[in-house]
């Protein structure tokens, strides 16, 4: 009985770790926007243009996940400057940065939870 009990609450104090390593070097919304207004970061939303129209953080450039590898470069030519990837989840985003870290963008992110998040936290949204 003393086993099971010191194995569940082992289990549980892991379990913010083992949840929260899944947005590991994701950025929440607060930080994306410092990141918008200090650094001058570029936001690229990797959705399909149907999801871009009807919702995206203001100011963002839609090139989709399947073409990103052939046309950010032409969309963001300074690979110095911060790069913000957007999806509706997350989930897009996060792929989404291994590729543009692949072409050069070191300082390529994703935003955590995404365009939910971003509503959430009551950002502007803009639509097409």
């Amino acid at each position: 009985m003393l086993i099971s009990i010191a194995i569940a609450s082992g289990g549980m104090l892991v379990w913010p770790l083992i949840a929260g390593g899944m947005n590991a070097g994701a950025l929440n919304p607060s930080g994306a926007v410092q990141l918008i207004n200090r650094e001058k970061a570029v936001v690229v939303d990797v959705c399909e243009p149907a999801e871009f129209a009807a919702g995206h953080v203001s100011g963002a450039k839609n090139v989709p996940l399947g073409e990103l590898e052939a046309k950010l470069p032409a969309v963001v030519k300074n690979k110095a400057l911060p790069l913000i990837l957007v999806c509706a989840s997350g989930a897009r985003s996060g792929r989404a940065v291994a590729i543009a870290k692949k072409l050069g963008y070191e300082q390529a992110q994703s935003l955590g939870g995404g365009l939910k998040a971003w509503k959430e936290a009551n950002l502007p949204v803009e639509k097409a």
